[in-house]
């Protein structure tokens, strides 16, 4: 299988939630399916229904989480110098509307936009990985072709 690549910030908030769903969610949901088999008839017992239902998510999101953490593989950004790749902190400028922004170039599991984290795969991180500081880049979006000016380039 390929190896997931994550930052350790990454790979540690996907452990939280890990840990989180065995130790607070998993008992939290299986009292609750407990509590709904002494109100008797099940075919009918909507709480009994919506317990199985979280029951279900809970055990799902434990197996994805341990088959990515199980794929992990933690690469260390300020390690790392030289061009564009995972884990750098890119401050780029749209050379059409002078708008900056820094994101950093993280694996697909931690990737959050709102957060400046940039998906691996993403158009934009696509095009960034291999340049340096100064280089212009061309991104194909949805909206159109739009060009960025890679301002700084940072391993932190």
């Amino acid at each position: 299988m390929e190896k997931i690549p994550m930052t350790r910030a990454g790979f540690d908030a996907l452990d939280g939630e890990l840990k989180t769903l065995k130790s607070v969610e998993r008992p939290m949901v299986i009292k609750a399916i407990a509590e709904a088999r002494e109100h008797g008839d099940l075919s009918e017992n909507a709480e009994y229904h919506a317990a199985r239902e979280k029951q279900s998510f809970v055990e799902g999101r434990i197996k994805e989480i341990e088959s990515i953490l199980g794929l992990a593989e933690v690469i260390d950004p300020s390690r790392l110098s030289g061009s564009i790749k995972f884990g750098a902190t890119v401050t780029i400028v749209d050379e059409d509307t002078d708008e900056e922004r820094t994101y950093q170039i993280v694996g697909e599991t931690e990737a959050d936009l709102e957060r400046g984290l940039l998906n691996l795969k993403s158009p934009i991180a696509r095009a960034l990985i291999g340049k340096d500081e100064g280089d212009s880049v061309e991104v194909r979006t949805p909206g159109g072709v739009r060009s960025y000016e890679i301002i700084k380039v940072v391993y932190a």
